[in-house]
């Protein structure tokens, strides 16, 4: 059997980190054939204190110091400490279902060219309550997510551009160089680009799940997805080149645009305005119908319509502001 070095950036996940590690030590695979390489961002509440207590009993937890604090760095760190031939990405956001591991394993030592397989990713939430339940049902709708495959599922195996906490050769990884420590957002979408740059594959494999454990309020989830937003700008600028994301990243800032444009071009030719209220209105026709499909006895109409626009909203206004950082970035 392949040995697997699993990495773990975190920085204050004192409400995940035990969940994320305790669901790997019991994934099936065997603990003598891994190692768990928490790499910490300097953490300032428990979250250290629970890998040590965690590491007692569990030799093949190791705790690496992440001084910059940065999540591309960490996964560096981690990249160029692991000692195995194989290398499995975790989050401490994360949890993974039983033989997640042995399921990438067996396709990425199967599969044509697979330099990285991942598994289909369900969204969950830490507290069951109105609101949380309607954000992780909006993370799991096309119209909140596009067309991330990884999100709404799928029932065979698939070539992707990406996939979630994937299952890499370590060589490969390392020849490539890792992640682009200048990109704090996106660094995962970038490598992947590079690796099929390469001529590398990359598989979804829908029989290994993971969980995702969502922000549970509006203002994490617009904070979350407005820094989301402006690194989608930012990552092209620095790249200097389109075919880093993919168009999906886009839509929430077109749609922005298609009404903040004609509006201020309104002030001009006052007619301008009514391309913009029907931008609008289309907008808000579809994300009622939406939230109405998609309403269950957890949630409710409401909270689901303005979690879809507390989404895009912020997802709009974050690329927007990227384009002002531009100035202020190098490349």
């Amino acid at each position: 059997m392949k040995k697997v070095s699993i990495v773990i950036p975190c920085r204050n996940e004192e409400k995940y980190i035990e969940t994320c590690i305790e669901s790997l030590l019991s994934n099936g695979y065997p603990e003598d054939l891994i190692e768990i390489l928490v790499v910490d961002g300097e953490s300032n509440d428990r979250t250290i204190d629970i890998v040590l207590n965690l590491q007692k009993t569990n030799q093949q937890i190791k705790l690496i110091n992440n001084p910059k604090r940065l999540t591309p760095f960490a996964l560096n760190l981690g990249v160029f400490n692991a000692s195995n031939e194989y290398l499995l990405i975790a989050s401490a956001h994360s949890s993974f279902e039983k033989n997640y591991i042995q399921t990438l394993i067996d396709n990425i030592s199967s599969l044509e060219n697979a330099v990285a397989v991942g598994g289909i990713m369900e969204t969950k939430v830490k507290n069951s309550n109105p609101l949380s339940e309607a954000i992780k049902e909006v993370l799991t709708h096309p119209f909140g997510v596009g067309n991330s495959i990884f999100r709404i599922g799928t029932n065979k195996v698939k070539k992707v551009d990406t996939v979630p906490f994937g299952l890499y050769k370590t060589k490969e990884l390392v020849e490539l160089k890792g992640y682009n420590e200048r990109l704090i957002r996106n660094h995962d979408m970038e490598l992947s680009k590079r690796i099929l740059k390469k001529g590398g594959i990359i598989y979804l494999v829908p029989d290994a799940k993971c969980n995702y454990f969502a922000r549970e309020n509006y203002t994490a989830l617009a904070k979350n997805n407005f820094n989301n937003g402006k690194w989608n700008i930012l990552t092209v600028y620095i790249t200097n080149t389109f075919s880093s994301l993919s168009l999906r990243h886009f839509i929430p800032l077109f749609f922005l645009l298609s009404i903040s444009i004609p509006s201020i071009a309104a002030i001009c030719y006052f007619p301008f305005i009514y391309l913009s209220f029907s931008a609008f209105c289309l907008y808000i026709m579809a994300m009622m119908y939406f939230s109405l499909k998609i309403n269950n006895n957890k949630t409710n109409f409401l909270l689901i319509l303005f979690a879809f626009l507390c989404l895009h909203l912020s997802y709009g206004m974050g690329s927007m502001y990227g384009f002002l950082k531009i100035p202020l970035t190098k490349r």
